[in-house]
């Protein structure tokens, strides 16, 4: 099993005008959890629980340093009601690696700036609909 460094991730967003963007090098950190709901069947007289898989769900979490062309994107794409495509890829651009893609609605941007360190941002994504894994 070969693990891989962090630092070789891509992480590319449309822009307002639906142009995918790689926003990699304004970005230090991606949270990714995918979920699938689970609904119980439980009956009387039973002794233990029973459940059933129902809908998956995703959201991203994407966590950066602040630029006026990071904040151009996320600052205009914010509450969209159109959907943003998405492409994720923990190994990388290489030939063959994992790549996450979709689309999501931003539903959170933050800016952080304190007084004693760099100013950064959060932002956060609803996926709605399927997550595909391919590769690049």
């Amino acid at each position: 099993m070969a693990f891989v460094h962090g630092k070789y991730s891509v992480f590319k967003l449309d822009n307002d005008s639906g142009t995918l963007t790689d926003i990699s090098s304004y970005v230090n950190n991606v949270d990714f959890p995918q979920t699938a709901d689970i609904a119980e069947t439980s009956v009387l007289g039973a002794t233990n629980k029973t459940y059933i898989v129902g809908l998956k769900d995703a959201t991203i979490s994407v966590t950066g340093l602040w630029d006026s062309t990071v904040d151009g994107i996320f600052g205009a794409v914010i509450g969209q009601s159109a959907t943003l495509s998405f492409e994720y890829s923990p190994e990388g651009t290489a030939g063959g690696t994992v790549l996450y893609s979709g689309e999501a609605i931003c539903t959170g941007y933050t800016k952080n700036s304190p007084v004693a360190d760099v100013v950064s941002y959060t932002a956060e994504l609803q996926v709605t609909g399927a997550v595909t894994r391919g590769t690049n």
